[in-house]
């Protein structure tokens, strides 16, 4: 199951970028991409960065599984890199709440051993607020696996688990259940408002994502299978829910339009954009290399770009930049395989900024923008820096300029 969870995991990484100076000169490089910093044991960053209020931006690392923990970082817009705290797996980013502090989850550790919610100062002072466990009979009923946070305008934190709730899945079920949605106030108090696969055949969709924060306040979120779509075990759903738990699906993926969606951003004008790590009509991959869509607040869901893997394959999400377009990444394609960093306008023309070629990174993750103006981003692996943990080296923080 653990091997089925990364995977689809996967479609659920944040992307992130950084400055690119050249010789200290504060000269950019034009669409040049320049790695600040390579990742050694504990490394592997897989959530996306986040700016603080000084302007440094903080980040987490995975690690690797059962053997060396994670971490979460600090590192300047200049590369002067800082480890504040390890022990955990930290497989999405930070948000920096409303008190100045930053808030996160943890995979692992915690008293029962499966993930944590925290609280962690920007000296790197950190104080769990809930542990995930199982009850009296085995059964996580209130979530396995946390999976990020949004704070909504009540104060409150929400997030998801990727397993746990008391509902089989339609696909690779465990006894680990199929995914909740969750509420924890800055005290610890954790409510589980939804539950997935609680709906026939699992048409509500199981092992959610990160959620967003709506302008209309309600949250929104992907779940990579389960749905009404042909896929064995589902082709993935959007859903909406309230931060009082009522749950709607938005859309079903059947394929056509992808399969295996990953996070969403809300764009200004207030529709929903997207990707999904697999389908639509690309060739070149099986079943498809992934779409980028675009979503009414109603839920009718438009392609705009079929990857084809010359151009990239397997996106995670995107932002909205100050331009107005739309930056992400994709996990594999492109000239050398190893992943791109690309530009796409609201009507779908997408550019490619930058193929990895694995010496400076392989498999990027989720993009910021930074109040700068300039990207900041991560690899899961790749970089020059071999570490015998680490699956083909542990990753880099790299930045990138564009015009």
């Amino acid at each position: 199951m653990y091997s089925e969870i990364m995977h689809r995991f996967a479609a659920v990484r944040l992307l992130v970028l950084s400055v690119i100076l050249l010789g200290g000169s504060g000269l950019l490089l034009a669409q040049t991409l320049t790695t600040l910093y390579l990742f050694g044991g504990g490394g592997n960053p897989e959530g996306a960065l986040v700016e603080g209020p000084n302007g440094n931006l903080y980040g987490t690392t995975y690690g690797y599984l059962g053997i060396e923990n994670g971490m979460i970082f600090e590192i300047t817009p200049t590369g002067s890199f800082t480890k504040l705290h390890g022990g955990g797996a930290y497989a999405a980013g930070l948000i920096l709440g409303t008190d100045g502090n930053f808030y996160g989850t943890s995979w692992s550790g915690g008293t029962g051993g499966n993930g944590f919610v925290f609280k962690i100062t920007p000296s790197g002072t950190l104080t769990t607020l809930y542990t995930f466990h199982p009850n009296s009979s085995g059964i996580w009923a209130n979530g396995n696996l946390p999976l990020g946070l949004v704070q909504a305008s009540d104060g409150n934190f929400y997030g998801t688990t990727r397993e746990g709730g008391a509902n089989t899945c339609l696909y690779g079920g465990t006894n680990y259940g199929c995914g909740t949605v969750f509420r924890v106030t800055l005290r610890g108090t954790l409510t589980t408002l939804y539950t997935f696969c609680s709906q026939s055949g699992c048409v509500d969709g199981q092992e959610p994502g990160a959620l967003i924060r709506g302008t209309d306040g309600d949250l929104y979120g992907t779940t990579p299978g389960g749905g009404s779509g042909p896929c064995s075990g589902g082709c993935g759903t959007i859903f909406r829910i309230t931060t009082t738990g009522t749950f709607t699906t938005l859309h079903s993926f059947d394929s056509t339009d992808g399969v295996d969606p990953a996070a969403l951003v809300q764009a200004a004008n207030g529709d929903i954009y997207g990707t999904t790590y697999s389908g639509g009509s690309g060739n070149n991959c099986s079943p498809g290399c992934g779409t980028v869509f675009m979503m009414t607040p109603a839920g009718a869901v438009t392609t705009l770009h079929s990857f084809n893997s010359s151009d990239g394959g397997s996106p995670a999400g995107m932002i909205q930049a100050a331009d107005g377009n739309f930056y992400g990444t994709t996990e594999g394609g492109g000239t050398n395989g190893y992943g791109t960093v690309f530009k796409i306008t609201s009507t779908g023309t997408l550019t490619t900024l930058h193929d990895f070629d694995k010496t400076d990174g392989a498999r990027p993750t989720a993009l910021v923008q930074h109040t700068n103006g300039l990207f900041y981003g991560t690899t899961i692996s790749g970089g020059k820096t071999s570490y015998h943990f680490c699956q083909a080296y542990c990753g880099t923080l790299f930045g990138l300029s564009v015009p």
